[in-house]
């Protein structure tokens, strides 16, 4: 598809927006506005076959995921977002590289509820913030099943209160390999399917 393949190379080498020009904002809003134009699957929240899964992120313009390459001796390295549909959860995971045996990461678990045919409520229900050794991290999917069977990790692992964060996500483009998410505080995100 050439939106998609248009946007791929927008986005290339603004390392997931860290490198993003003026210039690059503009040309990549256009064609993220191009491709949403022509989403092959409108109502992505019933396509759980295509939502499940480990996304990567290639783009943002969210500064507090951008901010954490701003951290002192810490550089930003891959960030995933996991769904999970069956159990309504969301896992968002960054992580961090740093001095040799300070590599980490900072994860948020989430449950999520429709709103719409593509929009999802999303409420935030525990953080975990530590050193990849300590937590034993070496993929999502492993963490994730950690996660799930209430492991404890030797990391700052608290749970999100009931009112602290919130929000909300449209899911503006859905296809076998790309997604683009618009958030509640005006971020865009587009993700490749890992």
């Amino acid at each position: 598809m050439i939106g998609k393949a248009s946007l791929l190379e927008a986005i290339a080498g603004t390392n997931r927006g860290l490198l993003a020009t003026d210039s690059d904002k503009n040309a990549i809003a256009v064609a993220i506005a191009q491709l949403e134009g022509y989403n092959p699957t409108p109502k992505p929240l019933e396509a759980t076959a295509l939502l499940e899964g480990n996304w990567r992120l290639l783009y943002t313009t969210s500064q507090e995921l951008l901010g954490i390459d701003r951290v002192p001796l810490a550089k930003l390295g891959q960030i995933y977002q996991c769904i999970r549909p069956a159990t309504a959860t969301i896992y968002n995971i960054a992580e961090i590289s740093g001095l040799p045996y300070l590599d980490g990461l900072v994860s948020v678990a989430a449950r999520f509820s429709p709103a719409s045919e593509r929009r999802v409520d999303v409420k935030f229900e525990r953080a975990i913030i530590g050193l990849t050794r300590l937590i034993g991290y070496q993929a999502p999917d492993r963490f994730i099943q950690d996660i799930e069977a209430g492991r404890k990790f030797a990391a700052i692992d608290f749970n999100i209160g009931n009112s602290d964060r919130q929000g909300w996500l449209d899911i503006t483009y859905l296809d076998e390999d790309l997604r683009i998410g618009r958030g509640n505080e005006g971020s865009v995100f587009v993700l490749a399917k890992k």
